[in-house]
């Protein structure tokens, strides 16, 4: 079996991505600090402990694995945090990716799966976003990312390193089976901490501006499962290895839910009531990221089958009912 290393494959994505890549015939070799994973998601292949930072570290991995290919999920991602400490962002992010690219082409790994962000384009109302839409981060989290797909491209050039980066939008949901699912601290993401909110394990979920230029005056995001997210990640993999060369793609469903929708539709699947609060507006965050996503679907073959709120709300409740949560 061809060995993936898998950065950040401790983590929510990560781990769901080393499941999907198991379940198509690869190794996936886990390589993370943990400051943000979660050791015990690591199950579907060797875990190495390491941070992005560490060149000797990343050195000695790829020699003891050999890997095909690198697919690069390992990032802060708090938007909030980015617009607070911009610095943290640049250099944990971008240094570490660089850091990680370099070792790559020492290696001589000629193929690396990017996981970006649609929060590269920045604020961009009522425009449904492709891959041709400009780039203008509003925050340090998608100036950070934009400046890794750079990176890529400058790499590319220069080196041969074939790339595969994929600008997603809000990931949701957990794995159907409850092996793994998401679990941040401090959680971040409205979907768990509305199940939170929920079952009494905290408060309140609170609503970040209700002020804003939509139906609701809540912010509207597109969302895509877990698991169809990590699906196209395979899929951009076997893209590489069929030679057919660098490409950027959407992944996201191409309709949005605001955040009141959201709460509406966790009702009618849990029967049980949301406790919120209204909030001010958080810095740094748009109105409204909807994506584009044909590119996915006629190139890659890509189908986001999961991603109905109902389903992504459903499993990821399963996940949470079973406790993993309380860890």
């Amino acid at each position: 079996m061809q060995n993936v290393l898998v950065t950040g494959g401790a983590g929510y994505i990560g781990s769901h991505a080393c499941k999907a890549l198991k379940a198509a015939g690869f190794t996936p070799v886990t390589y993370d600090s943990l400051v943000t994973g979660w050791e015990d998601s690591v199950k579907f292949g060797p875990f190495e402990k390491g941070d992005l930072m560490d060149r000797a570290r990343l050195d000695e991995v790829f020699a003891k694995y050999q890997p095909v290919a690198v697919m690069h999920f390992a990032a802060l991602s708090q938007v909030g945090e980015s617009m607070k400490e911009p610095g943290l962002y640049w250099r944990q992010n971008v240094m570490g990716s660089l850091t990680l690219i370099e070792a790559t082409v020492a290696a001589g790994v000629k193929h690396f799966v990017f996981s970006s962000t649609c929060a590269t384009y920045g604020e961009q109302d009522n425009v449904v976003l492709d891959e041709n839409s400009v780039q203008q981060p509003i925050n340090a989290y998608g100036a950070s990312k934009r400046a890794i797909e750079d990176i890529l491209d400058n790499f590319g050039a220069a080196y041969g390193l074939e790339h595969v980066i994929f600008r997603y939008f809000n990931v949701a949901g957990a794995d159907p089976e409850g092996e793994i699912g998401e679990h941040h601290r401090p959680e971040t993401h409205l979907i768990p901490i509305m199940l939170e909110a929920i079952d009494g394990k905290r408060p309140a979920l609170t609503i970040f501006g209700t002020d804003y230029d939509t139906p609701d005056g809540t912010c509207i995001r597109d969302y895509v499962h877990v698991c169809d997210l990590v699906d196209a990640h395979v899929l951009g993999l076997k893209w590489l290895q069929e030679g057919k060369g660098s490409s950027v793609f959407n992944l996201g469903t191409g309709s949005g839910f605001s955040v009141r929708e959201v709460i509406d539709q966790s009702r009618a699947v849990t029967n049980l009531s949301v406790p919120y609060e209204e909030g001010p507006r958080r810095p740094g965050d748009c109105t409204k990221l909807v994506s584009g996503s044909s590119r996915a679907e006629t190139e890659l073959g890509w189908s986001p089958e999961r991603s109905t709120m109902a389903q992504m709300i459903g499993d990821a409740w399963l996940w949470h009912r079973e406790g993993h949560y309380d860890k």
